[in-house]
């Protein structure tokens, strides 16, 4: 099903090549993911556990457009965007000693002195989106408001790459003073789950703002609706939220 529904999109993107578009849009929006979930969620372990923000999964995304009008007041839209981020941070509460050449992690306040245990987190998507787009006042105003939504095919990675802790496999550790402290394991891990497809929709509302015959300013908010499965490196962990606002500012071409 997901393989046919890009196969429909990828045929769709080619129709303006074939008929002549009526608007061509460059775009370039800020996207911030929702990045929602419960204890077992994959965001809220690395943001409970990491340095890493929120914020610093919110970014710039540059996506393209086609737009032909099936009516004076309904058009088809073909988009693509582009979302990456890829951060380096450390553990808050723990710091790294290695012991008889293992790596082992430590409370840092009881041990300050030791490395930092560094791992990325890194997510990417690529939405490719078919909607419909109303403008119910027409074209030939001075502000042209419109809103729509519809349906894409959203390519998706996550991964994690660098030392990260096993919480389930404590040791005891025991200093030259007798005082026992519980110690995991710390592993160079490499987990990836990428090129993944699954289904989301969007909505959007906006305005256009005429420049001149073939030109306007494209102003506009929308929010997708996507939380992907994990199914190798991930499995096990929920739904992965990357639902989302986006303020959007554009340039249109009017052929």
């Amino acid at each position: 099903m997901k393989k046919k529904l890009v196969l429909v999109l990828i045929s769709l993107m080619l129709i303006p090549v074939a008929a002549s578009a009526d608007i061509f849009t460059f775009r370039y929006g800020y996207f911030v993911p929702k990045m929602s979930g419960g204890e077992n969620s994959l965001w809220n372990i690395e943001f409970a556990n990491m340095s890493f923000k929120k914020s610093d999964y919110q970014t710039g995304m540059i996506g393209l457009g086609y737009e032909f009008f099936l009516t004076r007041q309904l058009s088809l839209v073909l988009s693509v965007d582009f979302y990456s981020r890829d951060k380096a941070g450390f553990y808050n509460d723990w710091s790294k000693y290695t012991i008889d050449d293992l790596d082992y992690a430590f409370p840092v306040g009881d041990f300050p002195l030791g490395d930092m245990i560094i791992h990325s987190f890194s997510v990417s998507q690529t939405p490719l989106q078919v909607s419909l787009k109303i403008t119910p006042l027409g074209r030939q105003v001075r502000f042209v408001p419109y809103f729509g939504g519809g349906l894409g095919a959203y390519f998706w990675s996550v991964k994690l790459s660098g030392d990260m802790i096993d919480f389930s496999d404590p040791y005891i550790y025991t200093d030259d003073n007798g005082v026992e402290s519980t110690v995991y394991p710390v592993y160079y891990t490499y987990a990836s789950e990428s090129k993944r497809i699954t289904l989301g929709s969007n909505v959007f509302a906006g305005v256009m703002i005429p420049l001149g015959r073939q030109v306007t300013i494209d102003l506009n908010f929308r929010y997708q609706f996507l939380k992907p499965e994990f199914h190798d490196s991930f499995e096990g962990f929920e739904k992965f939220d990357l639902s989302g606002y986006t303020l959007v500012a554009g340039i249109n071409y009017w052929f």
